[in-house]
């Protein structure tokens, strides 16, 4: 695999200071971008943590949240998705959202981890995986990620489909996923950026207005890292993935889930559902939050920077906190 410097928009990012980033050749030829950000240097070191981002998402889209992770002693290493950001898209249209199947992702985890032992970061390492960046958490898991702790944040284990529409859309997605409209829009979505079409109001993503702005200043700033709706392709390949992982029993790895009660992207029931099998799991209900967790509120944020460390926590008291949380 080779690796050379790739661009970092510090601009929009708002991340911790001496960030870079990568470009780093999969397996399959496909290139990638990678970005590290490193701990403060005041702070003792906690780990790093392997920041596995949604459909859509963009390296720089987590910098101020890998500034707090900083101060408290975490690097963080994020990936632009094959598909999304500035890494190789599937098509000249690049707004489009494609992947042929999601085992494509796992060569991307791959060269990921491949790059954080070549760089020394350091250990522990822990996962932390928002919606689609979830689901290819959770495989990689099942594939044996060398993670001490995984954290997911309203994880895409299920997409939200209307019942009525739900065959329709297996049925329309299997047929074309091996035909040339496989890289047909989705029907129902749009080929811009969700907050580029959606003002503050209403929006599924986040409570806090500072954040949503945060958003729509860097989707401006730099249209190129933007994604638009998924293909028809990609809605087979994720309807497939996601029916086949809550079929698996759940990984061994302590984790600890986080979920909006207001969730209007991903299907809550089958996060409910793995979570109450995951022997050394934990669920928090993030009371009045929608989608985005981490683009909440700095209160709501530090909750889930205290899980994280909970789960680099090298003196082992993870699994115990996380046992003593279950019977609250």
């Amino acid at each position: 695999m080779s690796t050379s410097d790739a661009p970092l928009f510090d601009d929009i990012a708002q991340g911790p200071a001496e960030g870079r980033a990568f470009w780093r050749e999969t397996s399959d030829g496909v290139r990638i971008r990678l970005g590290l950000w490193p701990a403060a240097q005041t702070a003792t070191s906690a780990g790093t943590v392997l920041l596995f981002p949604g459909r859509t998402e963009y390296i720089e889209k987590y910098g101020l949240i890998a500034a707090e992770l900083a101060d408290r002693g975490f690097a963080t290493l994020s990936v632009d998705w094959r598909g999304q950001g500035l890494s190789d898209r599937a098509d000249q249209d690049r707004l489009l959202g494609h992947v042929g199947h999601f085992s494509e992702y796992q060569l991307d985890v791959a060269a990921m981890m491949a790059l954080a032992e070549e760089l020394g970061l350091p250990r522990p390492f822990v996962l932390v995986g928002h919606s689609m960046g979830g689901c290819i958490g959770l495989r990689s898991l099942h594939e044996g990620l060398d993670v001490k702790g995984a954290c997911f944040s309203a994880p895409m284990w299920g997409i939200t489909i209307a019942s009525a529409l739900r065959p329709i859309a297996w049925g329309l997605s299997w047929a074309l996923h091996q035909t040339p409209w496989k890289l047909m829009l989705t029907p129902g979505t749009a080929r811009k950026t969700y907050v580029d079409i959606q003002p503050f109001e209403d929006n599924m993503l986040t409570t806090d207005p500072e954040m949503y702005a945060l958003m729509q200043l860097q989707a401006s700033a730099r249209p190129e890292l933007t994604l638009g709706g998924p293909t028809a392709g990609w809605l087979y390949a994720a309807l497939r993935e996601t029916t086949e992982l809550t079929k698996l029993p759940a990984p061994s790895t302590q984790t600890v889930t986080f979920l909006g009660t207001q969730e209007r992207i991903v299907e809550s029931e089958p996060i409910h559902e793995l979570m109450g099998r995951w022997r050394e799991g934990r669920l928090d209900l993030m009371q009045g939050c929608e989608h985005e967790v981490l683009m909440e509120a700095e209160p709501i944020r530090a909750q889930v920077y205290d899980a994280i460390h909970l789960l680099a926590d090298t003196n082992g008291n993870a699994s115990e906190a996380l046992l003593v949380a279950q019977t609250q």
